[in-house]
This record gives C-alpha cells, structure tokens and sequence, in this order.
C-alpha cells in the first residue's frame, strides 16, 4: 500500500529526527536507548480527531493518561485542548501537574477508594461509577448534597471480545461496568436513576486494538439506546452526557493512519445517527491512536550473532520498554527499521534477521524473522508506533533503566529541534529505588 503524503511526511521526520539525535550524542554508545515523539504528528492527530467530531454535539475530548503517564505529553495536550481520562491516583495528579483543569478531568477506575471519591466529588471531576456498590458509597458521601460534576454509570454492553481477550472490555465476564445482558440488570441502572438525581451520564467503553469498528459501535448503540429508554421513562432528559470512551484500533503494519477518526465517525453515525443530534454531550477518551505512529524507539545494535542459521541483533531495547510486544508478539508486532552508526538509513539487500533485547531471558525478542538489510554492530535500529505505552509503561526487568525520551519537531530546511521530555533513569537511582536506604534492614531483623 501507498503511504499519503501525511504519512510519508511523518516518516522523514521520523529519520531526520534519528539522525540528529545520533548527531547531538542523545542515542549512541553512551545512551544505548533512547524514546522520540514527533510533536507535530501527535498534534495532526488531535486536529483529525476534532475535525471528525463536528457537528451539533458537543464533545469533549480526553486523552487516556495510561497511554503515556508524561507530564511533559500531558501538557501539550492539555494545552491542544483536551481533556484527560485517568484511571488511578498517581494519573490523577500527573494531570493536575501538566495543568488539565478539574473540569476537564474524568475519573475511572473499577477500584476508587472513599478518599480517592471524595477528593473527585469535592472538584467537579467527571466520575464513572463501576458497580452500584461504589454507587452507593457516592451516595453516602454526597449525603443529599447535589454534585458539583458529572456522574455515570458505567455499563458493559457484553457485545462480544475483538481479536485480542485482554483488550476487550464488553465480554460477556469483563470486569468493568455493570454487565447489560446479565438478568435484571437493565431494570437495576434505570432504577438507579429514577432513586439519584446526580446521576447524569452513561460510559460504555467496549475495548481498544483489536476491537473492530462494528463491534465498537454495537457497543455505543446498546449505550445510547439505554439512555433513550431511561430518559422516556422519568419522563425529561436527566441522562445529558454519553462518555463512548476510546479505543480506535492503530495500523502496526505500515505507515498509514488506518482506519481513521472520521471512519470511526462515519461508522458510529450509520450505527447510532441519534448520537449526533446535539441531545447529548459527547466523552471520548482515545489515547494509542492520538500517539502511537508518532512515537519512536531507537536503540543501539551491541552484539550480532547467529544460532540455528538464523541471524540475530542484540540491542538494547527488550522488554524494559517492549514489553506487550515481546510478551505477546502475536497481538503487539512493530515495524522495524535498520539505520548506520550515523543514523542513517541502511541499504542493501535485505536479509531475515531477529531483534533482541537485552533482558536475561530467551524471549525477548522485539521482532522474529524480520528481513532487514544487513546489521551490524553499532547500527541503529527503530522501533516504530510506540509513542504510546511503551514510554512510560517500563517494566523493570533486570533492573535496567528506564531511557530518556525526547519530544522534536522540524522545520521546513530539515532542522530538528528536541525537547526533554523525561531524563534517562541513572544506575545510581535504580539502586536507590531498590531500597538501598534500608539496606541493613532485614540483617537488623535477623540479629534482634
């Protein structure tokens, strides 16, 4: 397939951005591994989305804080006009620093504490309830008081599971929401609103990659559908707002943006055209889709080697960063790029080849029987569309250090621009965080 002009724009800036980084000493023998993300791509994203949703009805956009935990990230978004979805403590007050107001905050998670409940009822912050037991625990806290923000209830339409299980939230056992199709429970979310006047919203939210267009929009409808039955049924529109949460599927095969905001649109509005009419505040909360073919990983080629006839790159990016990928390569593959020790592009002819990371364990592959043209040691290899999840999701296996990520953009002479985003972790600070303070601790234990 043929890349659009968007899409071949983002990968020259993808290379004149690897290149510089290999020039200014931020990837190379000293800082082995290192994170970009191209601004300019995660804002293009954030201009399609909105373009996608005009219309009559008001939507507010919100970026899912767990696709990339980043002040830095968080900030040009908030700053882009979005809003932020988060879904635990330490997500909530990483959008508070990055300057999201609490208006423009929806809280989720299966497992809010009291204190975590209250802080969002004492804010206005958007709140999805999971179940009718934390339900009843707002309604303990509010004890008659109106609310100062939006509340839902989230449900769980059961519509069925997309390509890969642990991505699909609208099984018929997923642990989010209240599950529709189960007896009674359709009877028990309209009762829910006739007894709570606070309660204004419905969240759906059938899953992310893997989960197909249709499937996401059966989802929707079954949401949309119970709004309209609650809303005839108390007689006025109490239900004002549908949260339709995130989740359009990323393109990991080739460059293209593939399907789009406006497919997703297009499909929800042959769906659920009523959706759109301006009745109902619209919630969304994409996040992979908004960062991921913006993000790189660039990683220095140590070692090669061959076993079994087969060639194999040993590099410094595993599971640390990778880590869906090499734990489920099959649902999470990436493309991969080769580049000399000067950051530029290799050429040659291609030859099948593995890419290993540097994790003490057999797996830890990044890609299996890839044709590349030949690697060598100290040649640069890319790990493409991972500017979501694979950032700031580090798994701290063998105790590596998580990189430095940098933001860049370029201009139209191919001048690029960084801008740290997080600094590499030190070795120093890998051993404090492993509890060097308390080192004698348990020999003290031993001996009292």
């Amino acid at each position: 397939m043929t890349s659009g002009p968007a899409s071949r724009q983002r990968g020259e800036r993808r290379t004149a951005a690897l290149a510089r980084a290999v020039e200014d000493g931020l990837l190379g023998p000293h800082s082995p591994v290192v994170g970009l993300l191209d601004v300019d791509g995660v804002l293009a994203a954030v201009d399609a989305l909105n373009e996608a949703f005009a219309g009559p009805a008001p939507v507010r956009h919100t970026f899912a804080a767990k696709a990339c935990g980043l002040v830095p990230v968080l900030r040009l978004l908030a700053d882009a006009g979005m809003g932020c979805e988060v879904a635990s403590p330490g997500e909530l007050e990483q959008a508070l620093a990055a300057g999201f107001p609490y208006d423009r905050l929806v809280f989720d998670s299966p497992a809010k504490t009291v204190a975590e409940l209250e802080f969002a009822l004492a804010h206005g912050i958007a709140i999805n309830l999971d179940n009718f037991q934390e339900l009843a625990r707002v309604d303990r806290l509010l004890a008659g008081r109106e609310a100062a923000g939006p509340i839902g209830i989230r449900v769980n339409p059961q519509v069925g599971a997309g390509a890969i299980g642990a991505m699909s939230t609208a099984t018929a056992t997923s642990k989010f929401g209240v599950a529709l199709r189960d007896p009674g429970a359709v009877d028990a979310v309209t009762e829910a609103f006739e007894r709570h006047p606070w309660l204004n919203r419905l969240h759906a939210h059938v899953g992310s990659q893997g989960c197909p267009l249709p499937l996401i929009a059966e989802g929707i409808r079954a949401a949309y559908e119970l709004a309209e039955r609650i809303n005839d049924r108390l007689g006025h529109a109490r239900i004002t707002g549908i949260d339709i949460g995130g989740g359009l599927p990323v393109n990991f095969t080739d460059e293209d943006d593939r399907p789009t905001y406006a497919d997703y649109v297009a499909e929800l509005r042959a769906a659920v055209p009523g959706l759109f009419d301006g009745r109902y505040t619209l919630v969304t909360e994409f996040g992979r889709s908004l960062l991921a073919k913006s993000g790189t990983i660039g990683t220095v080629v140590e070692y090669t080697k061959s076993a079994g006839g087969r060639r194999i790159a040993v590099t410094h990016a595993g599971a640390q960063v990778a880590t869906r990928t090499v734990f489920m390569p099959g649902s999470w593959p990436l493309r991969v790029g080769v580049f000399d020790a000067a950051g530029r592009p290799k050429q040659g002819p291609a030859q099948v080849v593995d890419i290993a990371g540097p994790c003490c364990f057999a797996g830890d592959l990044t890609a299996t029987g890839v044709w590349l043209p030949a690697v060598e040691p100290g040649d640069v290899v890319a790990l493409h569309d991972t500017g979501a999840y694979y950032f700031s999701s580090h798994f701290s296996y063998n105790s590596l250090p998580r990189p430095a990520v940098y933001g860049y953009r370029t201009d139209v002479g191919g001048r690029v621009r960084f801008a740290l985003v997080r600094e590499a972790q030190s070795v120093r600070e890998v051993v404090e965080e492993s509890g060097l303070a308390q080192a004698e601790a348990l020999v003290e234990l031993r001996g009292a």
